[in-house]
């Protein structure tokens, strides 16, 4: 959106009546209210369109009835991309994530040709997009104009809500992380993802998928907590949590989240994961669409300003990084 605007493209955004909208601030879109399950909104909303991005979805690694996820990240996509092909649109790109695509068990980068199954699925939200991504690829086969893009982890401003990635970062600002897991991800700068979006909407293969990711991203959470250290003021955790300690801490959190409702600190879900580094390549998207290589290390300090900018947490006194 940030992105396609200034090329001058008229965009037309589908919003939840009542939905937050502050990632919309400042950018001349047009709104058309409705909703995922709402085939008639969905028809309002890609009438006319050459192009449609679908990149919403529910992303949570917890919800009280996980059905709540199948029902939005599957059948709303099918409702989406089935919606998108009635009205004749020339391109539909569809998000859905690094969390559906297999992983090497020599530790090396994932790909997107890196086999995998649905047993391999961590938690109701990659097994929802795993589902999504499987139905995409088989419109596609049926000669519907999709191209599928796979973020890595995305990092940067405008994280609202904010995603559990930008909690992460957020929750460091706060001194909340005291300790890391022997886990990894591949951070990606956002705006190198919205440009990837683009980018696949032009020069993707139909039927194809690209994993939008960064070459040097590959760090593991350690890592990570170091680069946030320099940016932030803050000390890196120096603690090592055991697997076993965080697994059974998730589970005891996650049995109060049912009886209260509110979602854990720590989901078990991001815990199982953690089991695996998550590394991938981003090289046949670099190759085939051109995705830009933002450096890590800027895409830390643009979400550590952005948060600071906006009051979601404050840096320490002789923090590289000044609010403004």
């Amino acid at each position: 959106m940030r992105e396609l605007v200034p090329l001058g493209a008229v965009v037309r955004v589908l919003a939840r009546p009542g939905g937050d909208r502050r990632a919309l601030e400042g950018v001349p879109v047009e709104i058309v209210e409705g909703d995922l399950l709402d085939r008639a909104s969905l028809a309002r909303a890609v009438r006319g369109a050459d192009t449609v991005y679908h990149v919403a979805a529910d992303y949570r690694l917890w919800a009280r009835n996980p059905d709540d996820l199948q029902r939005v990240n599957v059948e709303g996509t099918r409702a989406m991309l089935e919606a998108a092909g009635e009205a004749g649109v020339r391109r539909i790109v569809y998000t859905s994530t690094v969390g559906a695509l297999g992983i090497p068990g020599d530790g090396s980068p994932g790909t997107e040709d890196t086999p995998v199954s649905l047993a391999d699925m961590v938690g109701p939200y990659k097994t929802s997009k795993f589902l999504a991504e499987r139905l995409a690829l088989e419109l596609a086969r049926r000669g519907l104009p999709v191209v599928i893009v796979n973020p890595s982890a995305p990092i940067g401003p405008w994280d609202v809500k904010p995603t559990p990635t930008g909690q992460m970062i957020v929750d460091f600002m706060r001194g909340r992380m005291f300790a890391t897991l022997d886990t990894g991800l591949n951070i990606v700068h956002v705006r190198d993802v919205a440009r990837g979006h683009l980018l696949a909407a032009e020069r993707g293969r139909v039927g194809e998928r690209y994993i939008l990711g960064n070459a040097r991203g590959n760090l593991s959470l350690a890592e990570i907590g170091r680069l946030l250290a320099e940016e932030t003021g803050r000390p890196a955790p120096r603690l090592r949590v055991p697997y076993a300690v965080a697994w059974c801490g998730a589970a005891c959190t996650e049995a109060v989240a049912r009886l209260t409702g509110r979602p854990p600190a720590v989901p078990l879900t991001a815990v199982r994961m953690a089991r695996k580094r998550m590394y991938f390549s981003p090289a046949k998207a670099v190759r085939e669409l051109g995705l830009p290589q933002t450096d890590p290390r800027q895409a830390l300090r643009d979400a550590v300003r952005w948060f600071a900018e906006r009051g979601y947490a404050r840096l320490a006194p002789g923090a590289p990084v000044a609010a403004h």
